[in-house]
């Protein structure tokens, strides 16, 4: 008999089943005032007054992970990925492209909000450090909920950068079903992105006390330049963008970068973390293969793109000869230094699937060298083998989706999921009363449906433990690229 989330004709995952949790998880990330349409009832509106200390109205977006705060630079990325998501997949997604549309215009609303003042960009509300040292629901949220602006005297050149590139993601995603609102959206990136590159510098520096060390930019803001211009470049086919990724691209490859892990601290790479690096911090890999599309037919453009695409992809798979960006279990999933690591896989996953489309289109076939040759249907199967570690085949038989399959993770890093629903338990729980409920023994009291968790260590191991966050945690960056490559299967197994 098949376990529950496969079919039993095919011992395949029910990708379309995957595809509806995987979005539906947003709506427990959700901040501001909840809509009638809300599906996962447990969660109720929070974070009401947000923006109130900064006389703005900052109410809505997301929550980052399990923690109450909104950082807007993670926050962009996802919203970024699921408008990617939607542009390559979304024909794909069925009765869920609403949903993903839903849950990308849940992010924008707020964007738009936290863009509304010229030349200035809010790049996170609410203080991390009280927040992170609270175990309350974001419905009963009394830590303050201060308002981190940057501007021209304090600039944050990465965090506005990457709000330009999701808006005008997501731009052509709204292009077909409410053309008022998209033309908005890319109004806002481009001057968004006008804001970032006059005014250069990065948060770190400007609004520290209200992203780091959580959400610190160790890469530098010269990738969310580039691929906020890259991202305006698509939507608007304006030559000025495309002049600025080009006259830039090489400022980036010839930077040294450091890559860090989460505490900081420098771990060493074989791929000096450039080409071969993506997720909220850093855009190395996803600006060669989103610019791949428009180039990779066309010789005199493709330097450096196409080849630092290719010397990606062949980082990757385990058959190249390549030095190697990633390491891998003995189950098999793909791993890179520092915690939370299934945002590797599922980031990782998405640019093999988009460059893998791009180069069906295009006849191309990767050199690896030592006669190793990649083709798109080979990128479908490493791809796949990664999507079905995470849904359950691994060696513990574990899927790391929550309320996917039949065994999962039931002691969720993650404050609103631990703690008792408002509608169970309507008093206010204290700041630190809710501790109580973190130390204990019980399975969380509310299903995250849909949440990818941070994933097992590297020797396959998962401790489901609420202590151990980079195990335990979900993020909306593990799932935003996730919605894609799920849509993508849930097509070829339809």
């Amino acid at each position: 008999m098949a376990k529950a989330g496969t079919t039993a004709a095919s011992s395949r995952f029910d990708y379309a089943d995957a595809l509806s949790k995987s979005i539906l998880f947003f709506e427990g990330q959700r901040s501001g005032r909840l809509p009638p349409s809300q599906r996962m009832t447990w969660r109720k509106s929070s974070a009401l007054r947000d923006g109130f200390d900064v006389h703005r109205d900052l109410v809505g977006g997301y929550y980052d992970a399990g923690d109450n705060v909104k950082f807007n630079f993670p926050m962009a990325f996802t919203t970024t990925m699921l408008s990617w998501s939607v542009i390559e997949f979304g024909q794909s997604m069925g009765p869920e492209l609403q949903h993903a549309l839903d849950a990308i215009r849940w992010g924008t609303d707020y964007l738009l909000k936290a863009t509304r003042v010229p030349d200035s960009v809010v790049g996170a509300v609410g203080d991390p450090n009280a927040d992170h040292g609270c175990w309350q629901r974001p419905e009963d949220m009394d830590t303050p909920r201060t308002s981190y602006v940057v501007n021209k005297q304090k600039p944050g050149s990465e965090v506005s950068a990457e709000i330009a590139a999701a808006l005008a993601a997501s731009s052509m995603v709204f292009r077909h079903s409410d053309r008022a609102y998209a033309a908005v959206l890319l109004r806002r990136a481009m001057q968004v992105f006008e804001f970032a590159d006059k005014y250069r510098g990065s948060y770190n520096d400007s609004i520290a006390a209200g992203v780091c060390p959580f959400y610190c930019d160790f890469n530098g803001y010269m990738d969310e330049l580039i691929w906020g211009a890259s991202w305006l470049y698509k939507a608007t086919k304006a030559p000025n963008y495309w002049n600025y990724v080009k006259n830039h691209i090489n400022y980036l490859e010839s930077n040294n970068i450091v890559v860090r892990n989460v505490n900081g601290n420098p771990v060493p790479s074989s791929q000096g973390g450039s080409i071969s690096e993506f997720g909220w911090d850093a855009k190395h890999a996803g600006i060669n293969i989103l610019v791949s599309q428009w180039v990779m037919k066309d010789p005199y453009n493709s330097n450096p793109f196409i080849p630092k695409a290719d010397q990606f992809i062949c980082s990757i798979l385990p058959e190249s000869p390549a030095p190697k960006s990633v390491s891998y279990s003995r189950g098999g999933l793909l791993f890179k230094p520092g915690g939370s690591n299934l945002q590797h896989a599922t980031s990782i996953s998405f640019l093999l699937l988009v460059y893998g489309r791009y180069m069906k289109l295009a006849n191309k076939v990767v050199d690896c060298g030592n006669n190793v040759h990649v083709t798109p249907a080979r990128l479908v199967s490493f791809t796949r083998g990664q999507v079905d570690y995470i849904l359950g085949r691994n060696p513990l038989g574990m899927s790391y989706m929550v309320g996917f399959g039949q065994k999962f993770p039931q002691n969720v890093h993650h404050r609103g999921s631990v703690l008792p629903s408002v509608a169970k338990h309507p008093q206010h729980i204290d700041c630190h009363v809710g501790y109580s409920y973190f130390n204990g023994h019980d399975p969380n009291q509310n299903v995250l449906t849909g949440a990818i968790v941070g994933g097992p260590a590297e020797d396959d191991t998962f401790k489901d433990s609420r202590f151990d966050a980079p195990q335990s945690e979900p993020t909306t960056y593990i799932n935003a690229p996730f919605v894609g490559v799920l849509a993508f299967f849930k097509a070829l197994h339809h």
